[in-house]
């Protein structure tokens, strides 16, 4: 059998090729099936001046080489004609050699008939075969079995011979169409993307729909229309796409002209009759009620457009369909477009490919340029218009001139990508543009009611204004509620920023104007907000007055993109702040202090990061704004403030403030709060205790070795990273956190026990800890436990009963494990024993014999018993009795070739692939043996088990090859015996040849 590939890269000189009976069919059937394919733009082979003889003509033959399409005209004349019969065994063989496309109709005949040659139309087979040898009947035969099972259209089953035909010309159509046609040839993604849109149009429906086509700037929805009009044209009356629809506001027109105009436009295209002039605005129905039409609305920013155009259903015939592609999705909603496509972005594989396509002519990167095609890509944010546009402008160019590109793309965005995406910029309103900016320069990737928070006016709809932004597509908000706006949209924000002058201005975020504004003690009240990199710049000055007449002043920025060793920035210890500050972050703040008149009480946010402050303010601050408070990295900070009136706070990052020795008491009030960062707090030590905050979900406190004692901040929290910490035992009270799904003690070396554990825990962490003991009662009734790591609890000696849910169970290097309890119910349990050594005979027949798990590794040399059919090396061959399943055990003895001491083993790979006695697949099982970070590996000779079932096996022998591989290449090991134990439908004879692959 031909590809498919190699049959649609054939070029056909005909679409179909018609096999029928004249006299059934010529005059009547046949005359309307051609003027169907002919309005439809199918071209047909035409037999009309081949004269017919007893043998099928070289031109016929031909024809039906040269045809995509066969149509056998069944009729119950057919059979009497040994042409037509000949002619049936050429369309079967193209079929076969070239995977040409073969359609029924049964005209008159029932298709029972044609397949046994019965009936009328087997009276009339026989008549013709009387003339021909055996091996020719048996050749028809077959052949009219083969095409009576193939389903096509049967005129019984129709009681309008026209519905048939155009049903048949719209399958052809399809069939002819399965791919794009070739302008879209190579086009990332473009067959997904029409494939999904084809099932919201719901071709087959008589009902006139209209379908939308959304997604932001730049995306692709024009491309994808015109692939859809490439693609589906031929399968209505008329059709026509309408581009650059933004553009049509005419100047001097007012709506009622503006309208007019439009329908003349498209009635003009769609009919094809230029010029066309109409008078009022029935036209359109007028014109097309009784038409199927295919119309593509281009562009569309307002609902006036459609109103025009496409304003009722009715206007157009049963079976239409009116796509519109717009940004905006507010105007779909007004019109009452339910069914729409959303474009989203590329994958980072589907991107990369554009982007190639476009620089190296192929769809992946030359040697030397995979990463600086990842750059670009980023770069450009997946936006399949930047990635062509850049792509393009890089054909050519050496990696140093990539280089450069990718520099500048970092701060100017392309004239061109510029055009396209500044068009949505230009259409909002001024505050809905003061709301864009904002966003691109300070807020993009932020939490949305972290920005609400921030942008909050008495004047201002925020909830509103961010929907238009939304609804247009110049922003989305992802699943956790986050901000999003595309990377070239942000440098269209800051490029329409720096486009307005100086005294309009509402952000800084050019250096040298923020520089000459703050030497120079100039204040406006213009300014909302200012972005200041200080990569690069030598040495800053502030005086103490700089900031004070920005009296609208309520983002501030100073941060910096490089670390280049220009660190110096000089500020009074008098500076003055403006009171209306909502953000405030300063990286790296030179001072002890934050100045003495500063006030909080407008603050969102304070991201005070790497800072050289030992506390913030004396006293007692109005904080019921503060949301987030970022002090990550202040090294030399010793205490924080009083924070009784933070009563919104959500997020606290105290990680790496190595000084800090206790939380304050006031952290009780912070019942909003819900995650703390504390990790590598070296100094601390004290933390309040008898403290239940109502929301707090995540602690991180990892690196805190002085921290001896158990948080218990909240009884709904839901995560604890408590790792490399001081801590010594977990409380009794830890039962009461009933939303609890994960601990993490590893490395925690004081622990010894565990005795209490909350039964909703769904992952417990004590590896490298110098635990002795789990309790049996505090962890075999976690049905939902599903990740248990011990991994180096080298005085663990024995392992308590498990709960059935546990699916994974590392152990590996617990040098003093012994004993392992019954039993281990753990039916998708992988259990990890490694280097386990002394795990003992009993132990080990607990987890081969009577426990259920996926699959388990433990050290061994010799097999167990009960694996019946064994070999040396890798393979093995049994001889079984035929059935339709069987269910099996498998065992391997593993060897490590040479020691793995200073390599970082992260998972080891056991493959399991069987195969009958004639070497036909029959199935295979994959093991994945997970290990720790920082792992040796394997160290001696280990015993790996697993569980596998083979369904629909029919065959006398099966053949077992297992292989192993590790995660990094180097590693090297070998499987130097397997074994396998039938579970079921044991065989009667049994063999086994041993080898190694």
């Amino acid at each position: 059998m031909a590809s498919s590939s190699s049959s649609a890269s054939r070029t056909w000189r005909y679409r179909v090729f018609t096999s029928f009976h004249g006299s059934d069919v010529r005059t009547s059937f046949l005359s309307h099936f051609r003027k169907q394919f002919n309005n439809n733009g199918i071209t047909m082979f035409d037999d009309q001046r081949i004269l017919r003889g007893e043998t099928i003509s070289p031109a016929l033959t031909q024809a039906i080489r040269e045809s995509r399409i066969s149509i056998v005209l069944l009729s119950k004349n057919y059979a009497s004609s040994g042409w037509c019969l000949d002619e049936l065994l050429e369309i079967l063989k193209c079929k076969d050699d070239m995977g040409q496309i073969v359609m029924t109709v049964f005209y008159g005949v029932d298709p029972s008939d044609v397949r046994k040659q019965t009936g009328e139309f087997g009276i009339a087979f026989n008549e013709t075969c009387a003339r021909k040898t055996e091996e020719e009947r048996q050749k028809w035969s077959q052949a009219l079995n083969y095409v009576g099972n193939i389903a096509g259209e049967h005129l019984l089953n129709w009681d309008n011979e026209a519905k048939m035909i155009e049903k048949i010309a719209r399958d052809v159509s399809e069939k002819l169409n399965v791919t794009p046609c070739r302008d879209f040839d190579g086009m990332v993604g473009i067959e997904a993307h029409l494939r999904k849109i084809q099932s919201l149009l719901d071709l087959d429906n008589d009902e006139v729909k209209m379908v939308a086509i959304s997604g932001p700037a730049g995306i692709g929805k024009s491309t994808i229309g015109r692939a859809l009009h490439s693609l589906l044209s031929n399968r209505f009356h008329h059709t026509c796409f309408v581009d650059n629809l933004r553009g049509s506001h005419p100047i001097g027109l007012d709506e009622y002209g503006l309208k007019l105009r439009l329908q003349e436009q498209l009635l003009s295209k769609i009919l094809n009759q230029d010029g066309s002039r109409i008078c009022h605005l029935g036209a359109i129905k007028e014109r097309l009620c009784d038409m199927k039409v295919f119309i593509i609305l281009d562009d569309v920013n307002d609902v006036k457009q459609l109103e025009a155009l496409a304003n009722e259903s009715n206007w157009f015939g049963p079976g239409s369909r009116i796509i519109v592609t717009t940004e905006n999705k507010e105007l779909l909603k007004q019109h009452g477009i339910n069914n729409t496509y959303y474009v989203g972005f590329p994958s980072d594989e589907e991107a990369i490919k554009i982007l190639c396509r476009y620089a190296f002519r192929q769809s992946s990167s030359r040697h030397g340029f995979k990463k600086l095609t990842r750059s670009v890509t980023e770069l450009c944010g997946k936006l399949p218009l930047g990635l062509r546009v850049v792509g393009s402008s890089l054909h050519g160019k050496n990696e140093e001139e990539w280089e450069y590109v990718i520099r500048r793309l970092e701060t100017i965005i392309d004239r061109d990508i510029e055009q396209v995406l500044r068009v949505g910029y230009e259409s909002l309103h001024e505050n809905e543009q003061s709301l864009f900016l904002h966003i691109a320069i300070f807020f993009n990737y932020e939490d949305g009611d972290l920005v609400k928070a921030m942008l909050a006016e008495n004047d201002l709809d925020i909830e509103h204004e961010l929907n238009i932004l939304v609804n247009k597509s110049l922003i989305y908000i992802s699943t956790d509620g986050r901000i999003r706006m595309h990377k070239l949209l942000q440098l269209v924000g800051r490029q329409a920023n720096q486009r307005e002058e100086p005294w309009k201005r509402r952000i800084l975020i050019d250096a040298q104007e923020i520089c000459h504004v703050l030497e120079n003690d100039i204040g406006t009240g213009a300014v909302s907000g200012i972005l200041f990199d200080t990569s690069g710049i030598n040495e800053v000055s502030i005086s103490n007055k700089a900031l004070r007449r920005m009296c609208n002043l309520r983002f501030l920025s100073v941060y910096k993109t490089k670390h280049d060793g220009y660190n110096r920035m000089d500020i009074p210890e008098d500076m003055e702040f403006p009171p209306r500050l909502r953000l405030l972050h300063w990286d790296a703040y030179p001072s002890k202090c934050l100045p003495l008149k500063f006030r909080a009480e407008n603050l969102v946010e304070l991201d005070m990061k790497d800072s050289r402050l030992e506390y913030l303010w004396p006293g007692t601050q109005l904080l019921t704004k503060l949301k987030k408070l970022n002090l990550e990295g202040s090294y030399n900070l010793k205490e924080l403030p009083d924070l009784s009136n933070a009563t919104n706070l959500e997020m606290l990052d105290l990680s790496v403030c190595l000084a800090l020795a206790e939380l304050p008491s006031s952290i009780k009030n912070l019942h909003k709060l819900d995650v703390i960062y504390m990790d590598l707090c070296e100094s601390l030590h004290m933390i309040p205790t008898n403290i239940n905050l109502a929301s707090l979900e995540t602690m991180y406190m990892t690196g805190c070795p002085q921290l001896k004692t158990f948080p218990a901040f909240s009884t709904k929290i839901k995560r604890l990273y408590l790792v490399r910490t001081g801590v010594e035992e977990v409380p009794e009270s830890i039962t009461h956190c009933s939303r609890l799904l994960k601990i993490d003690l590893s490395s925690s070396r004081n622990l010894k026990s565990i005795t209490h554990l909350p039964s909703s825990l769904q992952t417990l962490d004590l590896s490298s800890t110098d635990i002795e003991m789990i309790a049996d009662s505090c962890i075999k009734d976690l049905q939902r436990l599903d990740h248990l790591r011990l991994c180096r609890c080298r005085k663990l000696k024995s392992l308590p009963e498990l709960p059935a849910s546990l699916r994974l169970l590392t152990a590996e290097d617990c040098e003093s494990l012994e004993r392992v309890t019954y039993p281990l119910n753990t039916p998708t349990g992988q259990l990890n024993f490694t280097n386990c050594l002394k795990l003992g005979e009993e132990a080990q027949r607990v987890i081969i014999q009577r426990s259920l798990v996926k699959h388990a590794c433990f050290p061994g040399s010799v097999m167990p018993s009960e694996f019946n059919h064994r070999a040396r090396g890798n393979s093995l061959k049994i001889l079984v009795k035929s059935s339709a399943s069987f269910a099996f055990k498998a065992c391997v003895l593993i060897s490590p070739r040479q020691l793995q001491c200073e390599r970082n083993q992260r998972r080891v790979k056991i493959r399991c692939r069987v195969t009958d006695g004639r070497g036909r697949f029959v199935g295979s099982k994959v093991v994945s043996l997970e290990h720790p970070n920082h792992s040796t590996g394997i160290r001696t000779k280990h015993l790996c088990f697993f569980n596998g079932v083979l369904t629909e096996v029919s065959c006398d022998a099966l053949c077992f090859v297992f292989k192993i591989s590790a995660y990094n290449p180097l590693d090297n090991y070998e499987i130097s015996e397997c074994a396998v134990q039938i579970l079921t439908n044991e065989p009667e004879r049994r063999s086994c040849d041993g080898g190694s692959e």
